[in-house]
């Protein structure tokens, strides 16, 4: 095992990770590119893990937000992880997502999302798949005459006129994120695709579309409706496009119906795992998430598994009122073998309880396929109480 220590990169450090995400990475920026990525660098957001004075390994730690069930929660968005190749399997990533987890829980992360290069390996440090996506590519001939409109569309550059649409639209789902203007204006990529906003009769904006026509191919990455009329309008101004593409890739949600909209529903469709994601704080995560309301109180024991966030690691009394809001406090193991049989009991590592709580998987499936141990009364109650919403994704970092 090599030593050395984790500390802030600082400005003076800033030239040298980027050549390791160059590296890692494989790209190449230009000097003018170079430039504004130095003078564009924000202290406090990057970790190095250090032998001696060399840049070993590094990642870094967005601050960003997202919505889950309605509510906005601050993120953490693990980025640009990466080590020189004389360094690695020494553990140094390992030691620097502990980091990361420790240094988000402090500034009130608590929750954490990671684009992974490889799922298995940030399985083991507690992350979880928490989204999956819809591919569609589809030929033009299959949508063309397909859907009508009484609305109009406009062309726009503008992303405040945008915002409002997507902002609207992303709270329906878990896991999307919280655009402000930098996000809008500098940090997302594809900045040369086009945008259109779809207006309904009464010249209300109820959608837009991202895309990108090139080489007979249109490219769709962003196609965001708040109602019916504003999906048809959508994919009508897509078909007018028929005498410059010969087909259409959209990237859609997973429980998107498309296909049974068209006549002919056999188009192509790729199920695409996308992001992986993590409680970093359990106590604070579950009792600001939002539950089923109505319900009668209830209560249960969670006895998680965290074998690198040990704030997370014990067993924790948790109790919803009939607003769906939690009390959590941690108590004592009760899962004995006298008590193992209570309905009120679960165990499950965090990543099982990740991906159950911003509803990616279902407790009676976890429980089925063996990654959650609880008794039927015990799923049941989380069946009630975990809302039915579906996670998605349109951003990358």
């Amino acid at each position: 095992m090599m030593e050395g220590n984790i500390r802030a990169i600082g400005l003076d450090k800033v030239e040298e990770s980027l050549r390791l995400s160059q590296f890692a990475f494989q790209y190449e920026l230009s000097e003018a590119e170079l430039a504004e990525r130095i003078a564009s660098f924000k202290p406090g957001l990057s970790w190095g893990y250090y032998i001696e004075d060399q840049l070993a390994a590094k990642l870094i730690i967005l601050k960003l937000q997202t919505w889950i069930n309605g509510r906005s929660f601050d993120m953490g968005g693990i980025a640009s992880v990466a080590t020189w190749p004389e360094f690695r399997r020494h553990g140094m990533v390992k030691k620097l997502l502990i980091h990361a987890l420790q240094t988000m829980k402090e500034a009130g992360q608590t929750v954490s999302f990671l684009h992974p290069f490889e799922f298995p390996f940030y399985r083991k440090y507690g992350w979880e798949t928490y989204i999956e996506h819809k591919k569609y590519e589809i030929p033009k001939d299959l949508i063309i005459k397909q859907f009508t409109s009484l609305g109009q569309m406009k062309q726009t550059n503008d992303w405040k006129l945008l915002d409002p649409i997507y902002q609207a639209y992303a709270q329906q789902f878990n896991g999307t994120l919280i655009r402000d203007e930098a996000w809008w204006t500098k940090n997302r990529g594809n900045k040369s695709a086009a945008f259109a906003i779809y207006y309904d009769e009464s010249n209300v904006a109820k959608g837009y579309i991202q895309y990108k026509v090139k080489n007979k191919e249109m490219n769709v990455d962003e196609l965001v409706f708040l109602d019916e009329s504003a999906r048809r309008g959508l994919w009508k101004f897509i078909a007018d496009h028929d005498s410059m593409m010969e087909k259409v890739i959209v990237k859609a949600p997973i429980d998107d119906q498309l296909a049974f909209l068209l006549t002919n529903p056999r188009i192509k469709q790729e199920i695409v795992p996308y992001f992986m994601a993590r409680i970093v704080d359990l106590v604070a995560f579950i009792e600001k998430l939002p539950m089923t309301t109505g319900l009668e109180k209830q209560k249960l024991e969670l006895q998680i598994t965290d074998s690198f966030a040990p704030w997370n690691n014990g067993t924790f009394a948790v109790k919803w009122n009939t607003s769906g809001k939690a009390k959590v406090k941690q108590v004592e193991a009760s899962l004995t073998k006298e008590t193992k049989g209570s309905p009120s009991i679960l165990a499950c590592d965090i990543g099982t309880l990740s991906a159950m709580l911003l509803g990616y998987q279902r407790p009676t499936l976890l429980k089925t396929i063996g990654r959650l141990q609880a008794t039927n009364e015990a799923v049941e109650i989380l069946e009630q109480l975990i809302p039915r919403n579906t996670t998605y994704l349109m951003d990358f970092f």
